[in-house]
């Protein structure tokens, strides 16, 4: 760091929804950020809040980690926040490298992020604990498959499935028995999650390994999201949204909403497995608008941005806490609502922006 300014280096930074956690960065009103930005795009037009930009591999590239550091040690990184669930686990194996370089990670410390970033070891976890937990069970072959979803009521009631290790809607899909599909086709994009079991197990057929799985109670109502920071499994800031109109696991229209049943076991998950930094934890509201754990995700979520107005700084209180200050107490401005719309950058055949 030099003069008080840090410089922070953020992937994903191509996402949609990237332009308020920048926002969260860049106006934090006590000092200047630089922001270096990552992502698989070569695409020379990036948010105009970046301030520098670089084209890398897909995470699973044997080089991805290895350009990571390459680019930290040239542009002088003080904070690394990665963003993709997939990667934690990569990264943290590699952690002292970026230590080594002077860089604070903003990833979860204990060995316990495996745990966390696992949909499976996390409800087993859970319940070992005697923390509610959905009804669920594993799938590691199509007869598990259909044998799980019996138990929950299929066909008569909907299931959901997902892959145990993933995030942002990927392997996810709702297996409806009585679904038309001629009515999914005309009235549905085709970005719907809603399935029939006969193309689930087609779907599956085609997999040269078949991935860890679950299936799970489907819960009707919204989606209600708990975002907080941790240090070393003590909950130090938290605040919690409904998510009102989603579109592929991304909040559309939020409104800050405090539920004490969703709060408390969030607080007593991060206690138990000494989870640190930036969490998020997804439920599904049931039919009684009672929260149910779906998810978590060790790092800062989609929509962090909405706190940013409601008076919370999440990822910049992350970035205190990671290089040692003091961390102001932040009052939770409940009722703050967020409609989110897409936005435009334009660009000359050169990439310079209009």
């Amino acid at each position: 760091m030099r003069n008080n300014s840090v410089t922070i280096l953020t992937n994903a930074c191509g996402a949609m929804f990237m332009h308020g956690f920048f926002r969260c960065l860049k106006e934090n009103g006590e000092r200047d950020v630089r922001l270096v930005g990552v992502d698989m795009s070569k695409t020379p037009v990036v948010d105009p809040l970046i301030d520098a930009y670089y084209s890398v591999p897909a995470i699973t590239d044997p080089s991805y980690v290895d350009e990571l550091l390459q680019i930290c040690r040239k542009e002088g990184v003080d904070v690394f926040f990665p963003q993709i669930s997939m990667e934690l686990n990569l990264i943290r194996k590699r952690v002292e490298e970026f230590h080594a370089l002077g860089v604070k990670v903003a990833i979860s410390k204990d060995d316990t992020l495996e745990i966390a970033n696992n949909k499976y070891k996390l409800y087993e976890y859970m319940r070992e604990h005697e923390l509610t937990v959905p009804q669920y069970y594993l799938v590691e072959s199509i007869d598990d498959l259909h044998e799980g979803a019996a138990k929950l009521g299929y066909p008569e009631r909907p299931v959901c499935v997902k892959v145990t290790e993933s995030s942002g809607s990927r392997g996810v899909r709702v297996l409806c028995g009585d679904l038309s599909k001629s009515s999914l086709f005309l009235y549905a994009k085709p970005t719907s999650i809603y399935t029939t079991m006969e193309d689930m197990d087609d779907t599956l057929r085609e997999l040269e390994t078949f991935p860890e799985m679950i299936v799970m109670e489907y819960l009707p109502g919204c989606e209600y999201t708990v975002d907080l920071l941790a240090d070393h499994g003590k909950v130090i800031q938290i605040a919690g949204r409904r998510n009102t109109s989603s579109q592929t696991s991304i909040a559309m229209e939020s409104v800050v909403e405090r539920k004490e049943e969703a709060y408390s076991l969030c607080e007593a998950i991060v206690s138990m497995l000494g989870l640190d930094g930036n969490i998020g934890f997804d439920f599904m509201l049931d039919e009684n608008d009672n929260p149910v754990l779906t998810d978590l995700n060790p790092r800062i979520t989609a929509t962090i941005v909405l706190y940013f107005a409601a008076g919370v700084n999440f990822p910049y209180l992350r970035v205190k806490q990671l290089l040692g200050e003091e961390l102001p107490l932040c009052q939770v401005k409940y009722g703050t609502r967020l409609v989110r719309k897409y936005w435009d950058i334009l660009c000359d055949a050169n990439g310079n922006l209009i």
